[in-house]
């Protein structure tokens, strides 16, 4: 497998890039609009053809490269049937699989954060969104966000996955990469250490977060694949 891990550092969103080696075909996981010339020279220097890019979200804090990679690739973009996004060219649901020659990724459905979550799972690692991150979760206050189901989603699916599996978020504030999934269990600061349903959607409750500075841009944009409505002269 060819894996790069790349970093937007404005809303410290990673995105992956998963290829077969052979075949040389590609995929981007949460490609951000503001990295798409990065993007670009490490397709060329690597010898890629972008077949995919896949969203775990509908993001509320940067605007997805996926329509603008459709454009200049060919690519097709993959959303949740759940993220009210149409714009998709696909529209995946959990247990589907996508297939990019000799690898699979599997999909699995992790709502909460936002209802149309989804994470992506291949080999040996899980790529989380914002549903699961390392030593936190995400946010559960706007875009259909549920705490509830943000606990079930983890705790019967993510930490139902083998303890070595390597997770791999879309976003972290503290320069950390990756984490496990034995290690989320054990010690995520939310979830870690068996809390209870209860004590989670308390916690969640009592967050006073600030709203995402871009997400009267992103939201929007995101329900179009990334596709920026023109600035009004």
């Amino acid at each position: 497998m060819v894996f790069r891990q790349l970093f937007e550092p404005i809303s410290s969103t990673y995105t992956y890039l998963v290829a077969d080696p052979d075949t040389r075909r590609a995929v981007l996981i949460d490609p951000v609009l503001d990295e798409i010339e990065a993007y670009s020279a490490l397709l060329a220097e690597l010898g890629l053809e972008l077949a995919y890019t896949l969203e775990t979200h509908v993001h509320a804090d940067h605007v997805t490269a996926a329509d603008t990679l459709r454009q200049r690739f060919g690519s097709r973009t993959v959303l949740s049937r759940d993220a009210g996004a149409p714009c998709a060219d696909a529209l995946v649901a959990d247990g589907d699989r996508i297939q990019l020659d000799g690898i699979e990724l599997e999909v699995i459905a992790t709502p909460g954060h936002t209802a149309g979550c989804v994470s992506y799972r291949t080999g040996d690692r899980v790529f989380t969104g914002d549903a699961l991150l390392i030593g936190g979760c995400g946010r559960t206050d706007f875009q259909g966000g549920d705490a509830g189901r943000l606990y079930d989603s983890i705790t019967n699916k993510l930490f139902a996955l083998p303890d070595e599996t390597l997770v791999f978020p879309a976003h972290d504030y503290k320069g950390r990469t990756s984490s496990t999934i034995g290690a989320e269990k054990e010690s995520n600061a939310r979830l870690g250490g068996g809390r209870s349903r209860d004590a989670f959607i308390a916690l969640m409750a009592a967050l006073e977060l600030p709203r995402p500075k871009q997400i009267d841009r992103a939201v929007p944009a995101n329900l179009a694949c990334g596709r920026v409505a023109p600035t009004q002269g």
